[in-house]
């Protein structure tokens, strides 16, 4: 079971604890000079997600990653994990900290959330990012279901919280979201193997896939979204062409880019290019 330690693999940083709300406890680390850039991560992994993203990033701004609530080192509650609930967790987060002028950049579930939280703090966030933003789906757990092994998701459906997930389990979900599935490190899919051993994670997890439909609902957010917006997508994410053209005619000020031959993790998979687009390269 993962403790942490592999963030220390990538950074020198040493990560932080902040209590919010309700004892709920969010682990973060900062590191980079610079305007603040807040990077939120998917579904079922953790601020290491952006192992790659951080070191291009941190030389003009100062980044800041953080688990989100029921995930990596962060607390496991016994509460419903929501679109609403991170959106939530994640504007204090940032209120806390007294973050001001702030991009958000955030992937899958992140980013739908780079997008509801800009809406919350219109005087804090003045870019959004958002990659693939995960807001569509027709079935349990929500788009991950269209990906090539995404039906193991369904186990959830079946056996809840009880649900185990072996390592193998864990990669075959993983790959189903790379173009090319060379990209996902080994070390670090173990890293997300072990931590999903920590007591109650599956359960968080099958809660985070029980409410998918409120990840769908979030979309009637973006029309309050005030900051210029970029979405970027993966030419092999897992929404269709008609919904990324939808999200960009809600969104008054954004643009849409799409990097070839990658998928659902692009920060993963094609780092460099998605650090391109932030730094305006």
């Amino acid at each position: 079971m993962s403790h942490g330690e592999y963030t220390q693999n990538w950074t020198q940083s040493a990560p932080e604890l902040l209590t919010l709300e309700g004892g709920v406890t969010v682990r973060y680390m900062r590191t980079g000079n610079g305007p603040p850039l807040v990077l939120l991560h998917t579904i079922r992994t953790q601020l290491d997600y952006f192992e790659k993203l951080v070191p291009l990033l941190s030389s003009q701004y100062e980044v800041i990653v953080l688990d989100l609530p029921g995930h990596g080192q962060s607390s496991i509650d016994d509460i419903a994990y929501t679109e609403e609930f991170f959106r939530r967790t994640t504007k204090e987060f940032i209120t806390r900290l007294d973050l001001k002028e702030v991009t958000l950049a955030g992937e899958s579930i992140g980013g739908v959330l780079a997008l509801t939280v800009s809406t919350e703090l219109p005087d804090r966030v003045t870019r959004v990012f958002s990659l693939n933003p995960y807001d569509y789906g027709e079935q349990f757990g929500g788009g991950i279901r269209r990906s090539k092994n995404g039906w193991m998701v369904g186990l959830f459906n079946i056996f809840g919280s009880y649900t185990l997930e072996p390592r193998f389990v864990t990669a075959a979900v993983m790959h189903g979201g790379f173009y090319d599935v060379q990209k996902l490190p080994e070390d670090l899919l173990t890293e997300f193997s072990n931590t999903g051993k920590r007591e109650g994670y599956r359960g968080a997890e099958y809660t985070v896939f029980r409410h998918w439909k409120t990840w769908i609902a979030a979309r009637q957010l973006y029309p309050r979204v005030s900051a210029p917006v970029t979405l970027i997508y993966g030419s092999d994410d897992w929404s269709n062409p008609s919904e990324r053209i939808r999200n960009q005619k809600e969104i008054a000020h954004a643009n849409l880019i799409t990097i070839e031959k990658s998928g659902h993790f692009t920060a993963l998979e094609s780092p460099e290019k998605v650090a391109e687009i932030i730094l305006g390269k």
